[in-house]
């Protein structure tokens, strides 16, 4: 169990929201566009935690060093920007465990890697996020994760001592930020996790298979 921990912060896709139909559909439009077949929502959700280079991947098979990548990527870009919402939703049982997490008294925030450019206007837009306390995007430190800087950010803001706040994440570099960073770390494996299946090469100090068994750790009623 988790012991003397005032604050929770959580990775975003993947973790708090399921974000792959709009990621997956920003990326599938590029491929229709072109003419070429469209893709079915299954390759791409794996991915989806890697953002704008997953979705490229799936939908190209470019990498980052491809040539032609940082223009499809800036394409990527403009499609998701307009429909960040429309087909994202909060994972079951997210809010009643953000809602126990409030009414414990402890705080709670945000540390992902996708960019302000998205992460605010989403987080404004869906209820979920109106009682985060802190939301730290992937450009708010000059290091995204696995860097500690944007978790000692955000525990910097909640006034908190790192190891006081627990970092809940599905993807390796959000317990490697964590551990890097001195906060316990949760790995969530109902989240995306790219090509694992089995999260224990992780060495996180829990694993949740749903957000309600985060309320166990935490013994929250």
């Amino acid at each position: 169990m988790l012991n003397d921990i005032h604050a929770v912060l959580f990775d975003l896709d993947g973790t708090l929201i399921d974000s792959a139909p709009d990621l997956g559909a920003a990326a599938d439009k590029m491929r229709t566009d072109r003419g070429l077949e469209s893709l079915p929502l299954s390759l791409y959700r794996p991915m989806a935690g890697a953002g704008a280079r997953g979705m490229i991947a799936v939908a190209f098979g470019l990498t980052p060093q491809d040539v032609g990548f940082d223009r499809l990527r800036e394409e990527f870009f403009a499609n998701y920007e307009v429909r960040l919402i429309e087909q994202t939703y909060v994972f079951e049982g997210v809010s009643d465990l953000i809602a126990r997490i409030c009414h414990g008294g402890l705080k709670w925030g945000v540390v992902t890697n996708k960019s302000a450019r998205f992460t605010l206007p989403l987080t404004r837009a869906m209820p979920l996020f109106n009682t985060a306390q802190t939301i730290i995007s992937g450009d708010t430190m000059s290091h995204p994760k696995p860097h500690p800087a944007p978790l000692l950010e955000a525990a910097r803001q909640l006034e908190l001592a790192p190891e006081r706040c627990i970092y809940v994440g599905d993807d390796e570099r959000d317990i490697l930020a964590g551990r890097a960073a001195g906060m316990p770390t949760v790995a969530a494996a109902y989240g995306y996790l790219g090509a694992v299946s089995d999260t224990a090469g992780w060495n996180a100090n829990f694993t949740i298979t749903s957000p309600s068994d985060l309320l166990n750790l935490l013994k929250i009623t």
